[in-house]
């Protein structure tokens, strides 16, 4: 038996970056008060959401209630390829001092970036 193996290849596994995106992580006065509503609403559970103001995109992102504070969110890429945007973020642990507070917390991010019309993928 012969398979044929064409030159053709599937697009949607090609990612190229266009280029990298400046942005701002916003303090809890920054945020748009309609978005910070949102974010009230849904910051007991993990969430991904978009928000535009259709001058300025901005990307949430939530890790929902966690057992004690001192908790940090990193921005590790913020990039744009041909029909999307690309965010990536990890949740970084509290400080040894931080774990004997048992106080829950609900870290979240929100990052300020220049307006794009596009998909936004949360990797």
């Amino acid at each position: 038996m012969t398979i044929a193996l064409s030159g053709c290849t599937m697009l949607s596994d090609e990612r190229v970056k266009l280029r990298d995106l400046d942005f701002t992580v916003l303090s809890e006065e920054k945020i748009p008060e309609e978005l910070k509503t949102i974010i009230e609403d849904k910051k007991a559970e993990p969430f991904k959401l978009t928000y535009s103001d259709n001058e300025y995109l901005y990307i949430s992102i939530g890790y929902g209630e966690q057992a004690t504070g001192g908790y940090s969110i990193a921005v590790n890429e913020l990039y744009l390829t041909d029909n999307a945007v690309y965010v990536n973020t990890n949740l970084l642990g509290p400080e040894a001092s931080e774990k004997n507070n048992p106080t829950p917390s609900y870290p979240y991010i929100v990052i300020k970036t220049e307006y794009l019309d596009e998909t936004v993928i949360f990797e």
